[in-house]
C-alpha cells in the first residue's frame, strides 16, 4: 500500500511542472500557455493522440494499450483565480492579480504524472482519455466541453475527477456515493423605494429598511422550510445602496449564493426567496425584483464508480486512510456536468494541512498546493486505470 515506485522516481519532475504552472497562472478560457505546456508534455510522453482546442483551451490526450475496447476518462482542471498571491514562495505567481489558489496546478501535474507512467508501462488493456479542462472556476468549462462533444469524440463510459483537500491528512482519500458537492445558484434582489432626505424618513419609502428585513427573513428558509435532515444554504453576501450620510437611497441591491444537493431543495430555495422578498417588500411599501440564476448542478457520484475509486485509493493509501462515506461539502464543482453525461466519481485527496485552523484553505491568497501530495494523486490515477482496464 504505497505510491508507485516509478512515479516516486520522477517526483522532482512533477514538482517542477507544478511550480512552473503555479508561477504562470491563467484564468478561465485564457489557459493558452498552460494548454501548450500540457500538450507538449503529453506529446513528449508518447501518447497516441493529443487534441487541443476543445472548449477553446482544453486538451485531451489519448493513450491505448492492448486490444481491449473499454475506456476511461480522467479529468483535471487547469485554471487559476483572480487573487493576488501572498505566499512569498520563490515560484509565486508572476502575474499580478492571478494565482493558483485552488490547487489546479497540482491537479494538472498529477494527471500529467499518471500519463507519463502509463505511457511508459502500458500495463492496461484499452484506452485512457486524459481530460485537461479549462475554466472550472465560475465559467463552466466542464459544461462547454460536454456541449462541444467531449464524450462523442472521446467515448469514455466512465469519468473520474479529483480535488485536493488541504486540511485532510497527506495521502488520505475521501469519497461517497450520491451528492458530494452542492449546486451553486446566484440570487439578486433589487429593492426599489422612494428616496429622500435622511432627516425626513416619513416622506420616503426606505429600501434599506426593507432590504435589511428581507435579509433577516430569508434566514427562515434553511431553519424552518428545509427538512432538518436535508441541507440548504441561503447566504446574502452583498448589500449595495446609497452614497451619502443624509440621503435615503432610491434603490438597494442584495446579492448572494444558494446551495443545495437535491432538485427538490433547489426548487424550494428559489420559490421561497421570491415569496419572502415580495411579502416583506409589500409590508414596507417598496417594490422588489428577484433574479434567481441557476449555476453548477450538484456533483452526484455513481455508487459503482465510487466503489472502484475507493479500491484504487486503498491500493495507494491503505484501507484505514480511505473514507468511503466522506461528508459532502457545500462547495460547487463543474465536473457535475460530466457526471450528468456519464457515470463516475469525484473524490477528495488529503493535502497534509491537518486540522490546524490557521492552515490556509482553498481560495486563500496564502494557499499553496503541497508538492508532497503529487505522487499520491498520480499513483491513484494509475492504479485506477490498471484496475478498471486490467492488462490481459
Amino acid at each position: 500500500m504505497a505510491i508507485i515506485n516509478r512515479i516516486g522516481d520522477f517526483r522532482d519532475d512533477m514538482t517542477a511542472w507544478r511550480r512552473d504552472l503555479h508561477a504562470h497562472p491563467e484564468l478561465g478560457f485564457e489557459e493558452t500557455r498552460t494548454a501548450a505546456f500540457v500538450a507538449d508534455k503529453l506529446t513528449s510522453f508518447g501518447l497516441d493522440e493529443v487534441h487541443t482546442g476543445l472548449a477553446r483551451t482544453g486538451v485531451v490526450g489519448v493513450l491505448r494499450a492492448g486490444a481491449g475496447s473499454q475506456s476511461i476518462g480522467l479529468r483535471a482542471d487547469m485554471d487559476a483565480l483572480p487573487i493576488q498571491e501572498a505566499t512569498g514562495r520563490p515560484y509565486a505567481s508572476t502575474v499580478p492579480g492571478k494565482m493558483h489558489a485552488c490547487g489546479h496546478d497540482g491537479h494538472t501535474a498529477m494527471l500529467l504524472g499518471a500519463a507519463r507512467y502509463l505511457a511508459e508501462t502500458r500495463n492496461f488493456d484499452g484506452t485512457v482519455y486524459f481530460i485537461f479542462q479549462p475554466a472550472e472556476e465560475l465559467e463552466g468549462g466542464g459544461r462547454v466541453m460536454v456541449e462541444e462533444g467531449l464524450f462523442e469524440r472521446f467515448p469514455a463510459p466512465r469519468v473520474f475527477g479529483l480535488h485536493n483537500w488541504p486540511r485532510a491528512p497527506l495521502g488520505s482519500f475521501g469519497m461517497r456515493p450520491g451528492p458530494i458537492m452542492a449546486a451553486a445558484d446566484r440570487v439578486e434582489i433589487k429593492v426599489i423605494g422612494q428616496g429622500g432626505h435622511g432627516a425626513m424618513p416619513h416622506l420616503c419609502r426606505d429600501p434599506l429598511v426593507g432590504a435589511a428585513q428581507i435579509v433577516v427573513a430569508l434566514q427562515i428558509i434553511a431553519s424552518r422550510n428545509v427538512d432538518p435532515v436535508a441541507q440548504g444554504v441561503v447566504s446574502i453576501t452583498q448589500c449595495h445602496g446609497g452614497n451619502a450620510d443624509n440621503v435615503i437611497p432610491q434603490e438597494v441591491t442584495l446579492r448572494g449564493t444558494c446551495r443545495s444537493f437535491t432538485a427538490e431543495i433547489r426548487d424550494l430555495l428559489e420559490r421561497r426567496i421570491d415569496e419572502i422578498a415580495r411579502g416583506v417588500a409589500a409590508a414596507h411599501q417598496v417594490a422588489v425584483q428577484v433574479t434567481y440564476t441557476r449555476g453548477y448542478p450538484a456533483t452526484i457520484n455513481s455508487e459503482a464508480e465510487v466503489a472502484l475509486a475507493a479500491d484504487a485509493a486503498v491500493d495507494v493509501a491503505g484501507e484505514d486512510r480511505v473514507d468511503r462515506a466522506a461528508a459532502p461539502v457545500m462547495g460547487a464543482e463543474d465536473f457535475a456536468y460530466m457526471l450528468e453525461a456519464r457515470p463516475g466519481a469525484y473524490i477528495f485527496m488529503g493535502g497534509g494541512g491537518g486540522d490546524d485552523d490557521d492552515a490556509p484553505m482553498l481560495h486563500s491568497p496564502n494557499y499553496d498546493f503541497n508538492d508532497e501530495a503529487l505522487p499520491y494523486g498520480a499513483s491513484y490515477w494509475a492504479r485506477l486505470v490498471e484496475r478498471l482496464l486490467p492488462a490481459r
